[in-house]
């Protein structure tokens, strides 16, 4: 591999695959198992990126830790079963990332999807091959904050922060590029809007645009 080229750090959901709909209806089912109104789909929509937790924490009327156990617990029996795979790879995302791993990119995945949902989905894609390894959080929460969950990729891996990239459609990726000084670049097909993607150097219009970023 080329040592100058810079390490590529992809979020997930939002970025690489579209997994709205396994999302919405698990979230959907948690807050019926609770007697709680399912919310309209702009509400739904802002809860793809940021931890779960702290989405369930704003749509619960009475938002305890142990009311907030129970959703995600109701919230991942139906995810677990069925919601990982109500998932789309967003298009050119397969031969994008095919075309870096032959040019010699060396690729994470960093989200804060639990880890054992995001391996199972990437490695559903086929595109396991291609990463060195998925970034994601543990069930009980340990690094729901992507910036610390960025740091700890980045110590556990020796990656230099000024040679990484972090990629992303949410403030989230923005911020946690900021603290860990790393390159923010944004996608645009995303959950996040341009706007909320302020502080990135580029923002990326469709996936095949993945492959300037060894430029």
């Amino acid at each position: 591999m080329n040592g100058s080229r810079p390490v590529l750090l992809f979020d997930l959901d939002g970025t690489l695959s579209d997994n709205y709909e396994g999302i919405s209806r698990s979230i959907r089912h948690a807050l019926e198992s609770l007697g709680v109104p399912a919310p309209d789909e702009t509400t739904l929509r802002a809860c793809v990126g940021p931890p779960l937790r702290e989405s369930l924490a704003r749509l619960l009327p009475s938002p305890d830790a142990a009311a907030i156990e129970m959703a995600l617990a109701a919230y991942r029996e139906r995810f677990g079963d069925v919601g990982w795979r109500e998932n789309t790879l967003y298009e050119g995302v397969a031969d994008a990332l095919a075309a870096l791993a032959s040019a010699g990119a060396r690729m994470y995945v960093c989200t804060t999807k639990p880890a054992v949902f995001a391996t199972r989905i990437i490695a559903h894609f086929g595109l396991d091959a291609l990463v060195t390894r998925v970034y994601g959080v543990d069930l009980a929460g340990t690094l729901d904050d992507k910036r610390m969950l960025l740091a700890h990729l980045l110590a556990t891996e020796s990656l230099q922060a000024a040679r990484s990239i972090m990629i992303g459609d949410r403030h989230l990726d923005v911020r946690a590029a900021q603290a860990n000084g790393t390159r923010a670049v944004g996608v645009l097909w995303g959950y996040g809007s341009e706007a909320e993607l302020e502080g990135a150097e580029r923002l990326l219009a469709a996936p095949p645009e993945f492959v300037t970023l060894l430029d």
